[in-house]
Parts: structure tokens; sequence; C-alpha cells
């Protein structure tokens, strides 16, 4: 690996978390990773929004780790667990030619910040010539604008969360009072390296910002902030991916309004007001898609 990059990992300060590890020695920080990027599944995943997925699929790379460790993750199998296989620079390189060669309409790469040096390296080794595909940064939004100026240039399309804009609800369900203001600088910082979303002949995104919002049990009051700021701020510069799956995997007494599904006016009631609001760009689930069938099987595949 590149010196420069492999730098990156003594005293970590990758993500907003800034633990200041040194991933070389072995250490690890809030993502529970060292230096050695672990891969729990490289595959084509059809459930990103339709733009994404189309029917051909996404060529998702899911990374193990993370460094927000929201209770309610549906990939808490691979949050704190390095699952998977090792991966250099190089396997990822080819990975992401696999999936072009599978027919993939993207690479996806989920929660890779922490990843970020073997990321950049891989994609230096194919951007623009052997890959033609865009190349997806999908994130939990939790993200340092420091970390996200190294991808500019390598990634196409941003796919962030914002999650919460109450510190309070940041630090009950993810420890970080601070992720509302970091999200909001991330997405910033995203919509600045891709202004404008453009899509191909085939309704495929090419370029731009999907933001990507949960809606929460008991949430209705942060859900419709998100809705507003982002709506207030960016207008029709971005997608808006309004989310109803949220699936109660949590069984946790200390978090009993979490231990039930989203009830479908709640999740109505968030789009009566992107509506009301005048929010064109927008994705929004219908039926029921609270299931664990939606959450793939992190094997290794």
């Amino acid at each position: 690996m590149d010196e420069k990059l492999k730098e990156l990992y003594f005293s970590c300060r990758l993500c907003p978390r800034r633990c200041g590890v040194n991933r070389l020695a072995g250490q690890t920080g809030a993502c529970h990773a060292a230096a050695d990027c672990y891969i729990a599944r490289a595959a084509l995943h059809y459930w990103e929004e339709p733009c994404l997925s189309g029917t051909e699929g996404s060529g998702t790379v899911f990374f193990s780790g993370c460094g927000l460790g929201c209770i309610y993750c549906q990939n808490a199998q691979i949050r704190s667990e390095m699952r998977g296989r090792i991966y250099t620079p190089e396997d990822l390189a080819e990975t992401f030619l696999r999936l072009q060669e599978e027919g993939a309409n993207n690479i996806n790469l989920v929660t890779a910040c922490h990843f970020l040096p073997h990321v950049i390296e891989a994609l230096r080794l194919v951007r623009g010539q052997k890959l033609t595909i865009p190349v997806v940064y999908n994130s939990g939004g939790y993200e340092s604008v420091e970390s996200l100026r190294m991808l500019e240039g390598l990634v196409d399309v941003y796919l962030p969360d914002l999650k919460y804009l109450s510190p309070q609800r940041a630090q009950k369900y993810s420890h970080a009072a601070d992720y509302p203001d970091a999200a909001k600088a991330a997405i910033a910082e995203m919509i600045r390296q891709q202004s404008e979303p453009i899509f191909d002949e085939n309704g495929m995104m090419r370029q731009g910002v999907i933001v990507r919002h949960l809606v929460l049990p008991g949430g209705r009051e942060d859900s419709l902030a998100v809705v507003h700021y982002l709506h207030e701020t960016y207008g029709d510069r971005i997608y808006m991916s309004l989310m109803n799956q949220y699936t109660p995997v949590l069984q946790d007494p200390a978090y009993p309004e979490l231990a039930r599904k989203l009830h479908r006016r709640e999740y109505e009631r968030i789009l009566d007001e992107a509506m009301h609001l005048g929010v064109e760009n927008a994705y929004i689930q219908a039926g029921g898609t609270a299931k664990e069938s939606f959450i793939p099987p992190f094997d290794g595949k």
C-alpha cells in the first residue's frame, strides 16, 4: 500500500470519532477495526433505490466494522465483528472488476469510511480505465469532511443517511451527540463534489446525491425536522429516500420504543409533510418492508 495512505491508520482520524489509535499496531477504536480490511460480502444486491439497483443489481461491497454503532443496526452482525475475509487493495480492485463483469450497475461501497486507505488505492488502480461503471459511497452519514475530500474524483454517487437532527436522539441511539453536525457538514461536502443529479437513458443515476432517512418508531418530530432541513437547504439538488423498513431486531428493555415495527400512519405522516413542502425528488417505500429477509447474508460471498 502507498505509504502516505498507510499512515492514515496511524493515530487514526478517519471518522468524526478521531480515536487516535495506532491501527497499524493492531489497536482498535470505535470501529472495532485494526488495519486489515475485512469484507463480509461482495455481490449483486437488488434492494437499493431503483436508480441504483435497476434490474441487474448494485455491486455491493459490505465492509465489516463501523464507527457509528447504532443500537438498532440491521447489519449488527458485522458492525462489531470482523466477519468475512481480509482484502488487500489489489483484491478490492479485482472484486470491483468482477462485479462489473457480472453486470452490476455500479460499485456500491457500504460503510467504508474506516477503510478509506484501502478503498482509495483500489479505486486508483481501476478508476476510469478498467472500471467504467459509477462508484457509490453508501454511508451512515457520520463522516469527516477531511476524509471525504480524499474521495473527490473517485466517487460518482453519494448515498448518505441523515438519521437524526436531534443530538439527544443521536446520543441515545448511536452514542454520537455530534452526529447531526457531522452529518450535515458531510452532506454539504458530498453535494459540493456532486452538485447535480445526472441519470442515463435507462434512468440509472450516474452522478449525484441521495440522502436516506429511516423513519424510526416514535421519531415523528425528528423525521419531520430532517425532511424540512433537506428540502429547505438543498431543494431539488438532491434526492431523498424516505424509508419505512425499520426492522425491530433489538430486544432491549432499555429501548421499549424500538421493539415494534413502524406504524403505517407514522410513515404516511412524513410523506404527507414532504408532499406539503413540495418535495418532488424522493423515493418512498410502499407496503411492508420491515422484514429480516431484506438483510443480506454476510457469508463472505
